[in-house]
């Protein structure tokens, strides 16, 4: 028999006089528990633990899956047990991995990579204090350059392009009677005074098409779902509020094209410098270009960011003047201008070896360009970082921003690095392809001893990082500092269990505490090596014999680059595996709306979050519905924001039918400290307080990737784990000590910190051996109690259920799995 009415109502009353209000869910209650998954996708099976799961809505790029039995129809989940009673739960999934990985188009988006970590920049500024007009004069001028930054970045790969398409393949390897491809390309084509004019500035002309049509897709939002906040209404506390389309984008995209099409005309026609003839149409050309490219310099930097309310920002005239029809008419006059050059360009030079006269300075311009506008930016960076500081100066050294707040600019600097290498890469690689004896620009000389130069200092810093590693590895370990002590509390009497978690502890503790340097590491060896060939290319100086050993690492590192990337959107469009793994740069950059720069993958956000609340509010159209929205790793940010939304637009009876659950999270070591202005601390704060105890964190010492969510300054005193942590109420304090839970987890206010392994089997739970680390959290028995309490249906800290009440219980240690058997009446 199962447990009597009597039983229950005895078990509810009790935590009530304990524990604070619960209350008892009735004939109709029912818990619907949607969840979305983290970076790399995952199987609708996977994600709702079945072992088969159909669509029951979504436009089939944003899936809502759940279990589906024999007949592939749509089953209910598992039965939940909250307070002692069987409440019926429907589990339901919601599938974004597509958006991100999947055919050629998606695979082709590693390679905008760089543009890519260019406009994550803009999301990682520090936030500008109200009341300070130098630091919103700052922010101001922080984001045009970055958006300048962008723009460059943008032209010097298509000027690195039409070095590929115009100088290599069409003045030098299609050259009249040259050997280079005679089998594929006759004599009598390359003879024709149209033919390798057209052919070389196709190249590039092919690239800045996709670019544009790259920058156009963008992802339909079910018209089910809540439409979006309009600029200029008030911006909430809550995580995410600024995560919305920017209406910009257009104009920017419109800016980029121009720009893009107007420096090849600059590089076909002789540089920045002067045209490379005095006839009269070279000459208008070229004027046109380079009056083109101020216009669209001038113009991405007086486009201020309105999101958030401010219509009023500078650039409201630069964003009407950019409308439809003058983006079009923009669009289509530069478009004119690279026909007019190809016409007024005439029969390219015949002799070899020939360089054209623009290819060198127009290269090496809009590299220094950018190099310039990126210390600039670096600089300015400083006293808005030291600005924003009063905003997280109480916090916690394991609160705040990375590099106290002046992570954008390494940032930037990576991205700018990473895009010239790119580009050189490419010629670096086709060259030896087509004809070695073909001659690239001047400063690709001084971009491979960057490289090489960077790539030596890395792998120096890579080697000391693990020296260092080691020594503080073998120090802890002699000083007995090697075990964490929570180790000890969850692992008791399991001395095996200990031990392989001490170490996985250990370990994932340090990638942390350090994931953050590799980045800052990975900047300072590239800007060291730009530094050193800067000063040799000021100074007229060729590289040197002692260079060529660093030159030749620079070319393979190049190269190596430029194969590696084309050869995993090959990969990537032919195996689908292989494109889910290089979907975790595309899942972890492409959350963010495009802001500084068009190119880049769409934003899946802005489609993920409004259709989850969407969801979760048609479920709580039946009174007796409580929904629970749980995230795994990058899946807990957006769970968040859409708790966050939720709690914006639905009435008081309602929001107390929201839960969230955030397993894996990087809710406090990451995101808060690298995107200080859009998951500030004081944003979680306020959303803890909105759910009043319903958001609950479940988190393994031995995850790398994920950690605590809700407490910080945690210690073992006494053997009790203590804590500060955020209250039910929004506040923060002190929190009592954790409390060991009936499946071995300790609870530490929301946090409940898995055992791993876990203090298993259990009867009738899916048993997952050794150590997890950052996957399977729904397979831990802790989870259901977990959403029970999310659902408002259960309270943390209630007693242990009363007798013939089925929940899962660890087995004490040396209890063989055969001995552990159910309830009765389970």
């Amino acid at each position: 028999m199962g447990p009597s009415l009597t039983t229950i109502v005895e078990s509810a009353l009790l935590r009530r006089l304990v524990g604070g209000t619960v209350l008892l869910p009735g004939h109709d209650t029912r818990v619907v528990e949607l969840r979305v998954h983290g970076v790399q996708g995952t199987t609708a099976e996977s994600l709702v633990d079945a072992v088969a799961a159909v669509d029951v809505a979504g436009d089939g790029v944003g899936r809502i899956v759940r279990p589906a039995d024999r007949l592939l129809r749509p089953a209910p989940g598992p039965v939940l047990q909250a307070d002692g009673r069987p409440v019926p739960r429907i589990v339901e999934g919601y599938i974004w991995g597509g958006m991100t990985s999947g055919g050629w188009a998606k695979a082709t988006w590693a390679l905008l990579f760089p543009f890519s970590l260019a406009n994550v920049a803009h999301w990682m500024l520090p936030p500008a204090p109200e009341r300070s007009a130098i630091a919103q004069a700052l922010g101001l001028l922080l984001r045009a350059l970055l958006r300048l930054a962008a723009l460059l970045l943008t032209t010097l790969l298509i000027s690195q392009l039409t070095v590929v398409g115009l100088d290599m393949i069409a003045a030098q390897c299609l050259a009249p009677n040259a050997p280079c491809l005679g089998s594929l390309v006759p004599n009598e084509l390359r003879e024709l005074s149209w033919f390798r004019p057209a052919l070389g500035l196709l190249i590039p002309a092919v690239a800045v098409f996709v670019l544009h049509r790259v920058s156009t897709v963008d992802w339909k939002i079910d018209l089910t779902a809540p439409k979006e906040g309009r600029p200029g209404q008030t911006l909430s506390g809550m995580p995410g509020a600024s995560v919305a389309a920017d209406p910009d984008t257009a104009a920017m995209r419109a800016l980029h094209t121009a720009a893009s099409l107007a420096v090849i005309a600059l590089l076909a026609l002789g540089g920045p410098a002067a045209p490379s003839s005095t006839g009269v149409g070279v000459t208008v050309c070229w004027t046109i270009a380079l009056a083109l490219l101020g216009l669209t310099a001038l113009g991405v930097m007086l486009l201020d960011d309105p999101t958030g309310g401010a219509p009023h920002r500078p650039g409201r005239w630069v964003r009407v003047g950019l409308g439809a029809w003058p983006r079009t008419v923009l669009v289509g006059a530069s478009g004119l201008l690279l026909v007019g050059t190809a016409v007024v360009l005439g029969p390219l030079p015949v002799d070899l070896p020939v360089r054209l006269p623009g290819t060198d300075v127009t290269v090496q311009v809009v590299a220094a360009l950018l190099g310039v506008v990126s210390i600039v930016f670096a600089v300015l960076l400083v006293p808005a970082a030291l600005l924003a500081r009063r905003t997280w100066s109480a916090l916690p050294r394991e609160l705040r921003p990375w590099a106290g707040g002046w992570m954008a600019a390494p940032m930037l600097a990576i991205a700018a690095l990473l895009g010239g290498g790119f580009g050189a890469g490419i010629a670096l690689t086709i060259r030896p392809l087509i004809d070695r004896s073909l001659t690239l620009p001047q400063g690709y000389d001084y971009l491979s001893l960057l490289w090489g130069v960077a790539g030596t200092l890395a792998a120096v810093s890579a080697l000391c990082a693990g020296g260092a590693t080691f020594v503080v590895r073998w120090v802890t370990e002699r000083r007995g500092r090697a075990w964490p002590r929570e180790v000890a509390l969850l692992h008791a009497d399991r001395p095996q269990d200990a031990a392989r978690a001490a170490s996985a502890w250990w370990w994932a503790r340090w990638e942390r505490r350090h994931s953050h340097h590799a980045l800052l590491v990975m900047a300072t060896v590239l800007c060291g090596g730009a530094l050193v060939s800067a000063v040799l290319r000021l100074k007229g100086v060729p590289p040197a014999a002692w260079a060529r050993p660093f030159s030749t690492v620079g070319v393979a590192a190049l190269g190596l680059l430029a194969v590696s990337l084309l050869r995993l959107v090959y990969l990537a469009a032919r195996r689908p595996e292989t494109g889910r793994r290089v979907g975790i740069l595309a899942d972890l950059a492409s959350f963010w709306p495009r802001e500084a720069h068009p190119t880049v993958p769409p934003c899946y956000a802005l489609k993920v979050v409004p259709e989850v609340a969407a969801r979760a509010a048609e479920h709580l159209k039946d009174p007796g519905t409580r929904v629970v929205l749980t995230g795994h790793s990058q899946g807990t940010l957006l769970v968040a924001v859409a708790a966050a939304r939720l709690l914006e637009s639905l009435p008081e009876a309602d929001r107390s039918r929201v839960g969230l659950i955030t397993a894996g999270s990087q809710l406090q070591w990451a995101y808060p400290r690298a995107f200080p202005a859009v998951v500030p601390h004081s944003s979680l704060a306020e959303l803890a307080g909105g759910l009043g105890g319903r958001w609950r964190a479940l988190c393994r010492g031995t995850d790398p990737l994920g950690g605590a969510v809700t407490t910080w300054r945690r210690q073992v005193f006494d053997g009790m784990l203590l804590g500060v942590g955020f209250r039910e109420d929004g506040t923060e304090g002190a929190l009592e000590a954790a409390t060991t839970g009936p499946t071995g987890a300790l609870v530490l206010g929301a946090d409940h910190w898995l055992p791993d392994p876990q203090r298993g089997p259990f009867a009738g739970r899916r048993w997952l051996p050794g150590v997890n680390g950052h996957a399977d959290y729904s397979a831990d028995p802790e989870w259901d109690r977990a959403v029970a309490i999310a659902a408002g249906l259960e309270r943390a800290d209630s007693p242990p259920p009363a007798s013939g009440l089925v929940l899962p219980v660890a087995r004490k240690a040396g209890t063989p799995a055969e001995e552990v058997k159910p309830p009765l009446g389970s």
